[in-house]
């Protein structure tokens, strides 16, 4: 029987998948990596892994002039979930799949910095986020969207409200970071935006002390998110149709080349 294939698109180094890795590889998932600023990530069919991971990052998706991987990317994305494929983003990576169903985009009124739940909204069935209702989790991000057409808002939070979304059971978007809260890529996070919990309205010290206190309790609420919604997914894992031509940013056909990531998971940052 074929082994599940799970690729991560990595867009900073310190973004990477944290707690969630447990439950992606416990559900039968080989993970493979991939960084967006790899001469191979414009070449990548976003339609071939099994499960098609992408975490946060500081930029925009309206920064495209900046970052013109963004539209690189959003473009593959767009055929993935046109397709159906299962598909998790993650703050950035969940504002890719809003922008690329039809959303926009925009930064917001302030910054959301630090631990505190979201709403989980009961109209949903079979929510996934039940799991964490109640549980502070993180956030950090200062970006929101508008809610694409045809989706299920999944959960709100005080400061803003599109926080999870979902169509249909392959496709779900986290606006804050249930994998977070064990990893120690978050000293990394405060030392890169230093002022981050000062905008929102906080300080070092307090996310500090809440990252110790509400951090591991954080991150298996998440997992045990995540291995529901895998749980969920249709186990015939649908292929591309062979006869569409690949959307990528190069003139020629590539394709996710078994142990790509197995050489980048050598770098002394983990996905």
């Amino acid at each position: 029987m074929r082994q599940k294939r799970a690729l991560i698109i990595r867009h900073v180094p310190h973004e990477g998948l944290a707690g969630f890795r447990s439950p992606i590889e416990a559900a039968g998932y080989h993970i493979d990596r991939i960084d967006v600023e790899d001469p191979a990530f414009g070449s990548l069919d976003l339609c071939e892994p099994d499960l098609l991971i992408m975490m946060g990052g500081p930029m925009g998706v309206y920064e495209q002039d900046r970052y013109p991987w963004i539209a690189c990317q959003l473009r593959r994305l767009t055929r993935r979930l046109e397709a159906e494929r299962p598909t998790l983003g993650v703050c950035f990576g969940a504002q890719m799949i809003a922008q690329a169903l039809g959303g926009k985009v925009y930064p917001g009124m302030r910054k959301e910095v630090g631990f505190h739940p979201v709403t989980v909204h009961a109209h949903a069935p079979d929510n996934p986020l039940r799991f964490i209702e109640r549980q502070p989790v993180l956030h950090w991000h200062g970006d929101t969207f508008t809610l694409p057409d045809n989706v299920e808002l999944l959960a709100s939070s005080h400061v803003y409200h599109h926080q999870a979304f979902r169509r249909g059971r392959a496709i779900l978007a986290l606006q804050f970071h249930a994998e977070m809260g064990l990893d120690p890529r978050f000293d990394a996070w405060i030392a890169q935006w230093p002022e981050a919990a000062a905008e929102a309205g906080g300080c070092e010290v307090s996310l500090r002390t809440a990252h110790r206190k509400h951090g591991a309790a954080a991150v298996a609420a998440g997992q045990a998110m995540i291995a529901h919604w895998l749980d969920g997914l249709d186990n015939s894992f649908r292929m591309p149709p062979l006869h569409q031509a690949t959307v990528n940013c190069t003139s020629s056909r590539a394709h996710l080349l078994p142990g790509l990531a197995e050489e980048k998971r050598k770098l002394s940052l983990t996905a």
